[in-house]
């Protein structure tokens, strides 16, 4: 699926997304990643959703966004409370989404000026 651009290019953008990939920018990423609107995206080292563990959310915490949209892939997923308890107590909200509305989230939370955080699975055979 393709996205359309607005004016918002010198921010990392989600410019497509298939089930296996991403493009940022016109760039092609397949494997998860952790994307803020002012920095390079970031690879993060979660295969799947069923790895996810409260460490896997540390490189997130320590940006301090405003909000995570996690995409859990093809389906809507609900992480445990237990496994977001550090960005819970710090108040930065955790909204579970599949992967494309994931991506079309943030793009509208970014051009908002939100400081948003995706966390985005790309599951790994």
């Amino acid at each position: 699926m393709k996205l359309h651009t607005t004016p918002t290019q010198q921010y990392q953008t989600i410019t497509g997304y298939e089930t296996d990939s991403v493009e940022i920018n016109a760039i092609v990423y397949q494997h998860s990643l952790i994307v803020l609107p002012e920095i390079k995206p970031m690879i993060w080292p979660v295969n799947s959703f069923a790895a996810l563990t409260e460490a896997s959310f540390e490189p997130v915490l320590a940006q301090q966004p405003d909000v995570v949209i996690l995409g859990t892939g093809v389906k809507q997923q609900f992480v445990h409370p237990r496994l977001i308890q550090a960005l819970t107590a710090k108040r930065i909200g955790v909204e579970s989404m599949d992967s494309q509305a994931a991506c079309r989230t943030y793009n509208i939370l970014m051009a908002e000026g939100r400081k948003v955080a995706l966390a985005l699975i790309m599951e790994q055979a």
